[in-house]
């Protein structure tokens, strides 16, 4: 099975097409139909990309990625293509245009295979919330992928394609990661592209790859990263060579957040196994510190008060009238907006919506938009301060292991899964999950590494580094 696309590369080596790679991954998917981890297959256009593929391999004109086969998380644009945000309101949708993103990787000759079930509308920490039925985690099916990237993060440890794309709001990218023992990576806020990307929570969400190594990781970072000029949020310097590993650095001053260690209901093999990383970072001549970061449980609150606002005025495109689902037994503008709201949405999305609205509202939005903002830039301003002082934080990605189907029905509950990753997606700051943990009850669990604005090519030099000293110490 062709994990990564160093195995992919080897087996064209040794004599096979891409078409022989493309070919056995869709084998691999009709084989794994009951993770329900694809929405589609592009099977016609695939096929086509891979024998224009196998042409270029010929000529020696192929790029950077011929032979990377990668599904795409079903709220990212590929023209021609469906699209639905795995939403019954963009149902028969069919996108005009490319994500920028996903276009930059076409040019270096990636075949994009097909597009994979997610949350509705990026909106979950379970991917129980699609409108296509949940997807299943292939290292336990009883146990839900994460999300709101489970098609992807699914998809990929189960070997459907070499890797996948995903978006991450308050850690929909590395949590699924988490739970699946993959690699997925958050960029810096502007690193990467978000046109083409549909909306959740604009100044939140940023695109990034799941992959089985870091190398394919920090390849697809290096490649869709870069400014945009259809996304006035990128970022305009220069993107450095993640690609290329740098130079091993000794003395590191590393942070861990010291309450990840208090914080109730957060797995006591997962804080052993961070102690032991400690251990062997110390002991490989770094310093580690734990540090406190007393915030912590203003963290998620405040996010949902921001990221539902946004969610509010970005869904409200969705009216019935314009695109996607209209109620066919509405009468008049408005209960076209009704109805086609309320049929098309499903139960979590309403929730958000309706949560947003309110904090929008007269009378309520400086009590609670103008306050979370405010409680925001104190967030900004404590992880800034720590990285003066240290050049990585390190946490986990996730306070347990993969739950099983349907065991948290409680909203709240369900928002507290995303505890240690949302701290990124407020600050803006880059960060990876690193599928370093495994817990006796047989499934993964992810390190997370944050890094300092900005500074992707030292995270993955880092995470190359601390790759090493877990395996070695």
């Amino acid at each position: 099975m062709l994990r990564t696309f160093a195995d992919v590369k080897n087996s064209i080596s040794a004599g096979d097409t891409v078409t022989d790679v493309l070919e056995g991954y869709l084998t691999a998917i009709k084989s794994n139909e009951h993770l329900n981890a694809f929405l589609e297959v592009f099977e016609d256009s695939a096929r086509k990309q891979a024998q224009i593929i196998d042409q270029k391999v010929k000529d020696g004109s192929a790029g950077r990625l011929a032979g990377m086969v990668i599904g795409l998380k079903d709220n990212l644009c590929f023209k021609d293509h469906k699209v639905s945000a795995a939403s019954k309101i963009l149902d028969g949708f069919e996108s005009l245009y490319t994500a920028t993103a996903v276009q930059r990787l076409l040019d270096q000759d990636a075949i994009i295979i097909g597009r994979l079930n997610c949350d509705e509308f990026a909106m979950g920490s379970s991917n129980e919330n699609s409108s296509f039925g949940p997807v299943l985690n292939s290292k336990n099916i009883n146990c839900v992928p994460g999300g709101s990237s489970g098609g992807s993060a699914s998809a990929v440890a189960t070997g459907l394609c070499t890797a996948a794309l995903g978006s991450d709001t308050g850690g929909s990218i590395r949590q699924p990661a988490s739970f699946t023992g993959t690699y997925g990576v958050k960029p810096s806020y502007g690193r990467i592209s978000r046109y083409g990307l549909i909306a959740y929570a604009s100044s939140f969400d940023q695109i990034g790859p799941f992959t089985n190594d870091i190398e394919d990781a920090a390849l697809l970072t290096e490649i869709m990263a870069g400014e945009d000029v259809f996304d006035a949020t990128t970022l305009s310097q220069n993107v450095e060579n993640y690609s290329t590993p740098g130079e091993e650095r000794k003395n590191l001053k590393v942070a861990v957040i010291k309450e990840s260690f208090e914080l109730e209901g957060t797995d006591p093999e997962i804080k052993a196994q961070l102690e032991e990383i400690m251990t062997k970072l110390s002991a490989d001549g770094h310093s580690v510190e734990k540090v406190s970061f007393p915030y912590l449980d203003y963290m998620v609150p405040t996010y949902y008060v921001l990221t539902t606002a946004e969610a509010s005025s970005n869904l409200s495109r969705f009216d019935g009238v314009h695109f996607g689902h209209r109620s066919q037994g509405a009468k008049g503008v408005e209960e076209t907006y009704k109805k086609s709201r309320s049929e098309g949405f499903g139960p979590e999305v309403k929730r958000r919506i309706m949560a947003g609205t309110f904090v929008l509202s007269h009378g309520y939005y400086d009590a609670y938009y103008t306050k979370g903002q405010k409680v925001r830039r104190v967030l900004q301003n404590k992880t800034d301060e720590i990285f003066k002082s240290y050049d990585f934080i390190i946490l986990p990605t996730t306070p347990t292991t993969a739950f099983e189907l349907n065991a948290v029905s409680d909203p709240i509950s369900m928002y507290l899964q995303d505890i240690y990753t949302v701290h990124a997606n407020l600050t803006g700051n880059p960060a990876i999950s690193l599928p370093l943990g495994k817990h006796s009850n047989g499934m993964p669990f992810g390190v997370q590494v944050i890094a300092d604005h900005y500074k992707e090519k030292e995270m993955f030099d880092f995470s190359r580094q601390l790759e090493k000293i877990v395996e070695n110490g």
